[in-house]
């Protein structure tokens, strides 16, 4: 009898030794097969989208970048012209432009900049499949729209990211010229942020969307405005102290105590970021 039961405990055993390394290859194979999936969250018009308000002055501009057509919006305020600047607005991986709006509308009351805020590749009313590669592509047709068609002065170009946007505002930053770089609830790089989401699995070796905001910062030589809440679920504020590292000067860190992924642009941030810039640029000169 006790020979019988080591022999079904052993046979246990051994076939738990099989299917474990077996089921995790799997899981991980699973989880490398919806990686664009997990990354990149568009929503199309279709299924959802949010008009602008009349005051916000939002006009629809069609950008050709690699043969398909992406939306964008270009806000202009009443009295705006080339002389004022402009920003650049490099949104989240979820929805869609029309779903930032709110952002907008608060650096429109703070700023005198116009913005331009575009889609990637398959948001919105954009054409084509999200990737890295698009979303830096559709950065530089949005530029490009910018310097040509509205004549701005790269020197009075700002360029903005926020949670996923942040890594296609630093790469656009390192290769055009700009005013300064603006990251919002940033992340060091995407391996680093799939170790953390699912530890048990090498993916900082396997993943295929690098977006490394660490290596790309190294090289920025403009100034750098990170603002980040200590109360960031979905990327920690951590990630924030990396890049604040990695950043060359002039930098600046506005910490959010309490706030989470979503921030709010607000009256102290609008504040702290119009000292942090006039201050770099009395440095400069």
């Amino acid at each position: 009898m006790i020979t019988r039961q080591y022999a079904d405990w052993k046979r246990r055993l051994i076939c738990a030794l099989i299917l474990i390394p077996i089921l995790y290859l799997l899981c991980f194979a699973i989880l490398l097969a919806l990686e664009d999936q997990i990354i990149f969250r568009p929503v199309p018009a279709s299924a959802g989208w949010l008009d602008p308000p009349k005051s916000l002055r939002a006009r629809n501009v069609a950008l050709r970048a690699n043969d398909i057509t992406l939306h964008a919006w270009w806000c202009v305020p009443d009295d705006w012209d080339r002389s004022h600047g402009a920003a650049l607005y490099c949104h989240g991986n979820a929805g869609n432009l029309s779903l930032c709006w709110p952002a907008l509308a608060a650096w429109r009351a703070n700023r005198g900049e116009a913005i331009l805020i575009f889609d990637y590749p398959g948001y919105g009313r954009s054409d084509g499949k999200p990737s890295e590669s698009g979303c830096y592509t559709a950065a530089h047709a949005a530029y490009d729209w910018l310097i040509r068609h509205q004549q701005v002065e790269p020197e009075k170009v700002i360029v903005i990211g926020q949670s996923l946007g942040a890594a296609v505002a630093t790469h656009l930053a390192n290769e055009h010229a700009h005013r300064a770089l603006v990251l919002i609830s940033p992340f060091s790089s995407m391996p680093d942020l799939a170790v953390e989401r699912f530890p048990l699995f090498p993916g900082r070796w396997f993943i295929r969307n690098r977006f490394d905001n660490v290596e790309v910062l190294g090289r920025h030589r403009q100034p750098v405005f990170i603002a980040h809440g200590t109360a960031d679920a979905v990327v920690p504020f951590e990630h924030s102290l990396t890049l604040l590292a990695a950043a060359n000067e002039p930098k600046k860190l506005h910490k959010l105590e309490g706030v989470g992924h979503d921030v709010v642009l607000d009256s102290p941030f609008f504040q702290e970021l119009a000292d942090f810039l006039d201050g770099s640029e009395a440095t400069s000169k």
